[in-house]
């Protein structure tokens, strides 16, 4: 399994949401909102304004997911985030050993 972690812009969510519950075999995503910047070589700020709001407002996606799901999803992501532009976010992927669903009807079962 594999964990799915991606910053975005907020206005890209919903849409991501609509693609994401379109795909079989997606089970849901955790959201977060987030701040932060990119390397200073890439955002030189222009005046004082600029730097005084350096951070932008983002969300971060985290998903666990079955490996053969991951390249599908990565792939769903960057299509909806992209908008050509400088801070469009980032998707990386992390192993995972274990995970587990809390519900009453699967306590201890594993994912998928």
């Amino acid at each position: 399994m594999k964990e799915i972690r991606a910053v975005i812009r907020p206005n890209k969510l919903a849409r991501l949401r609509t693609v994401l519950r379109e795909m079989p075999g997606f089970q849901g995503m955790t959201i977060s909102k987030v701040e932060g910047c990119g390397s200073p070589t890439e955002h030189v700020p222009r005046g004082i304004k600029d730097e005084l709001t350096d951070y932008s407002a983002k969300v971060r996606i985290e998903i666990v997911a079955q490996e053969e799901l991951v390249d599908e999803i990565v792939r769903r992501i960057v299509s909806v985030a992209c908008t050509g532009q400088t801070g469009d976010g980032l998707v990386w992927v992390v192993s995972v050993d274990r995970a587990v669903f809390i519900n009453k009807t699967t306590v201890g079962s594993p994912l998928g």
